[in-house]
């Protein structure tokens, strides 16, 4: 594990300095505190800092081949590397390393790009090929490590740069930190900037199981897989205990380091599941991380910790758990800044709150994260897997009566049975959308109508979404809607934050749950069978009936994200005043002002829970001041408190 970057002259005749690589890595070295190093040809430079992981005397980077003409730097991990190494051997390549990621450089050799589709595991690599004047980079399928990019032409050359994190990208001369508008509406929507894009102009982020191939000055862009999605008919025992194999199997393969280990603990499903697996194939009790969030009454729903205990006795773990109440003024600077882009998901807190924690103890963590998208574990697959029945309802009295009445419906969070009905209403009004309206209706943070609301400057909407879904092999809604998911929220949302606020504490994580041979596996179960009875996850809890209680198995869900609605309404509305104020809005000149003050009256008011939309443009903010401005994030933490 470690962050990658590194330097290409398009023409082959601009010079790449050492003060170049050494300036994009000194600004990633929480990613890699242990090593660094780079190679420097002929209009290329490419370079790392590294987390030893795996071979610890032995696996510097870069890695070259026998003479030379190779040269290989990898941030991740690859899980087959045993099996292909022994391939490679038989075939005679002689290897220098016991590292994981060498087995690249004889993958190339056999199989040119072709080499990127036997590797399972999560990495994004780049390789510079001498002979051929070429450089091939990639990302893992599913988007579990990140990789920018841009381009820049000045009177000094024209240039591409890669990093593992935009950052060392502005650290080189030839590149500034400027506002991408283009970007503004999709993050409004979302939460988070999907990509390609990123809230930088002219850097952009490699699109999952895509690879980047810069030769002759050309660059090229192409993507090297997709799910199949082709139904395969089996039992729904069939399909349960082959699941469980694999999770079994995915977890015993991530499980290979030569540095302590230890696993995430919610007392969800995902993470239970996990641990489970671990304590089966581990000889000594597996530590476990659990976090809690010390803010009272308002905080029980941020609180899985008694579920997590029942989790760590049940199979014996070294367990550990933290009660937080997090200084947010003084980490939501240095976690952005970490983040490289604005987010408005609170579970980039949490996750680098329990990261910390797990630092203690052990450099490798494995996680839960992608069980809710791979088996259906979010209400809007629900949403969507129902949708079918509820077309065969009249139309006229879908119109007439169902619609009229579902208008009706109170929209509060604040009691069990209210939100019920704010789902339902949610569900009878995106019904009669198309798909693709469907379901960003499912995930937009703020509308359509109150985009353009706030924006001084409307811009369209991205095509995107009908992009992926014209070019997904998928046929079933529930798994168009999972398509949608791993190109998108999985990549740009969980997984960054994940990765990000991991490595932001020198933490290397892993996601078993999104083991490409699982991948492969779950993707060919019918919808019928996968959310059988309209039920949440009902593959994956058949798969560990016996392994995990029902008290686990069938517990209410909860996100695991920090208690910012209670925060906002209490000690956090003096950081709200610092930074969605009249003054500091319009001088940013992005949104209307009348608006976003509305928003902040109705939120106080309990006429609407605007929690999402409030950090949204509190963490922009934040963002804006760290990489437009140039104030450093201790700067920043300091000035904020002062002034609340």
């Amino acid at each position: 594990m470690c962050g990658i970057h590194g330097l290409i002259s398009l023409s082959g005749q601009q010079p790449v300095l050492e003060a170049h690589l050494q300036a994009m890595g000194d600004i990633t070295v929480h990613r890699g505190p242990d090593d660094s190093g780079h190679h420097i040809a002929e209009g290329v430079g490419i370079g790392m800092r590294r987390l030893s992981i795996i071979d610890l005397a032995g696996g510097h980077q870069p890695i070259s081949n026998a003479d030379d003409s190779l040269q290989l730097v990898c941030n991740g991990e690859i899980y087959n590397f045993r099996e292909l190494r022994q391939q490679m051997q038989e075939r005679g390549y002689q290897f220098k390393t016991g590292s994981d990621v060498e087995v690249i450089l004889p993958l190339y050799e056999a199989y040119g790009d072709d080499c990127i589709n036997h590797l399972n595991g999560m990495f994004a690599f780049a390789l510079h090929d001498r002979k051929r004047r070429r450089t091939l980079i990639a990302r893992d399928r599913l988007g579990i490590k990140p990789l920018y990019y841009a381009r820049s032409e000045t009177h000094n050359g024209d240039y591409l740069a890669f990093s593992t994190e935009a950052k060392a990208i502005l650290a080189l001369p030839m590149f500034q930190a400027e506002l991408n508008h283009e970007a503004l509406p999709a993050y409004l929507q979302l939460g988070y900037v999907p990509a390609p894009q990123t809230m930088f102009k002219g850097v952009e982020k490699l699109e999952v199981a895509s690879s980047l191939v810069i030769e002759h000055g050309n660059v090229s862009v192409r993507q090297y897989w997709q799910p199949d999605f082709t139904p395969k008919q089996q039992s729904p025992q069939e399909w349960a205990e082959q699941v469980g194999e694999k999770i079994e199997q995915a977890v015993k393969r991530q499980m290979v380091s030569d540095v302590p280990i230890g696993a995430f603990l919610s007392g969800g499903i995902d993470s239970s599941a996990v641990v489970a697996m671990m304590a089966k194939h581990s000889s000594q009790p597996v530590k476990s991380y659990a976090i809690g969030f010390d803010t009272g009454k308002a905080g029980k729903f941020f609180n899985e910790l008694p579920y997590a205990r029942q989790v760590a006795e049940l199979f014996g773990t070294d367990h550990r758990e933290i009660l937080v109440r997090p200084d947010i003024v003084e980490l939501l600077p240095k976690l952005l800044w970490h983040m490289d882009e604005p987010i408005a998901d609170s579970a980039y807190i949490t996750t680098y709150l329990v990261s910390e924690f797990a630092r203690r103890d052990v450099t490798v963590i494995l996680s839960g994260v992608g069980g809710d998208e791979l088996f259906a574990g979010y209400r809007r697959y629900q949403g969507e897997h129902y949708i079918g029945h509820y077309h065969r309802v009249p139309a006229w009295l879908r119109r007439n009566l169902v619609a009229p009445l579902a208008r009706r419906l109170p929209a509060d969070r604040h009691s069990k049975w209210l939100n019920y009905m704010r789902l339902a209403r949610s569900f009878i009004n995106s019904a009669e959308l198309s798909f693709d309206e469907r379901y960003q209706s499912y995930i937009e943070v703020f509308s359509k109508d109150l985009q353009d609301q706030l924006l001084l400057k409307p811009s369209p909407r991205s095509d995107r979404t009908s992009r992926l879904l014209s070019q997904s092999r998928a046929q079933q809604g529930l798994w168009k809607m999972f398509d949608l998911d791993r190109q998108t929220q999985l990549p740009d949302d969980l997984l960054m934050l994940t990765d990000k606020m991991s490595m932001a504490t020198s933490l290397e994580c892993r996601v078993p749950l999104l083991d490409q041979e699982l991948v492969d596996l779950a993707t060919g179960i019918p919808e019928q069978t996968l959310l059988a009875k309209g039920e949440l996850k009902t593959v994956l809890k058949r798969s560990l009936k016996g392994v995990l209680p029902d008290s686990i198995l069938y517990r209410a869900k909860r996100g695991f994200g920090a208690p910012m609605g209670a925060w906002l309404k209490s000690e956090l509305t003096g950081l709200r005043a610092s930074l969605l104020n009249q003054q500091a809005v319009e001088a940013r000149g992005l949104f209307d002002w009348q608006v976003i003050a509305r928003t902040i009256e109705q939120h106080d008011r309990n006429q609407a829970d605007h929690t999402e939309h409030l950090l949204a443009l509190m963490n922009l903010e934040i963002w804006c001041r760290l990489y437009l401005d140039g104030i450093s994030s201790t700067t920043m933490s300091e000035t904020l408190k002062e002034a609340i």
